[in-house]
């Protein structure tokens, strides 16, 4: 009787005295979004900036843009509408938080011995009108892209790899550079319709081009992602 009493109490002692902990799943997924939430974080500072390249208007994260839909094609091909969504929210409450802290850092009395305050202000005092912009384009031209692409996908998985791609870039593209262009352009000193213009169409035609050099980068990557996650 007494053996048989005690045996639940000690049973009950080693699982007390046992650190349990949540197990990671390995995968390349945690990776991913990792790497989508840097570009968007970076492109939100860098996009401050008018960028006049001969006759076209951007701004200065025109050569980040591309990396995130690459990134947002690899996760949408992989893992799906849903997991997608997740990486674009992460991404977007990241950026916000990152913009927040930039402000609270300026707000920050400076010490007595550094002299970069007003440079400091200048970089990081994201205009909110810019932030505005980047957030909404990168929401609206990211979960377009992802819900493109699958719905594509899940018509006809058969088709060239290639078509959902490129047609989901177009449509995720032009929702996220027009957005973001009708938002951000008086920010960073665009007043006329000709110059808006410009500004989109070329935003939009860029961006589209390196989507498709980087097709090959893109194929590549799926691929590989594929044959190690499946």
């Amino acid at each position: 009787m007494t053996t048989n009493s005690a045996e639940p109490l000690i049973d009950q002692a080693d699982e007390k005295s046992t650190a349990r902990y949540i197990p990671v799943r390995a995968g390349l997924y945690p990776i991913f979004v990792a790497a989508f939430v840097v570009v968007f974080v970076i492109s939100n500072i860098t996009a401050s900036k008018g960028v006049t390249i001969g006759p076209l208007v951007t701004d200065g994260a025109f050569f980040l843009f591309p990396i995130a839909y690459v990134i947002g094609d690899v996760l949408a091909e992989c893992y799906g509408f849903k997991a997608t969504r997740v990486a674009i929210w992460t991404g977007f409450a990241s950026a916000l938080g990152a913009v927040i802290a930039f402000y609270i850092a300026i707000w920050l009395p400076a010490a007595d011995f550094y002299e970069n305050q007003e440079a400091f202000s200048t970089v990081l005092g994201l205009v909110p009108q810019i932030v505005a912009a980047s957030l909404a384009g990168y929401a609206v031209g990211q979960l377009l892209n992802a819900w493109v692409l699958t719905k594509m996908k899940n018509r006809d998985a058969s088709a060239p790899l290639w078509q959902r791609l490129m047609g989901s870039t177009v449509v995720g593209e032009f929702g996220d550079t027009l957005v973001f262009c009708l938002i951000a352009a008086t920010a960073i000193g665009i007043s006329t319709l000709p110059d808006l213009i410009n500004y989109v169409v070329v935003g939009f035609v860029w961006k589209t081009a390196m989507e498709a050099i980087l097709l090959p980068v893109t194929y590549s990557v799926v691929g590989w992602v594929k044959k190690r996650e499946l």
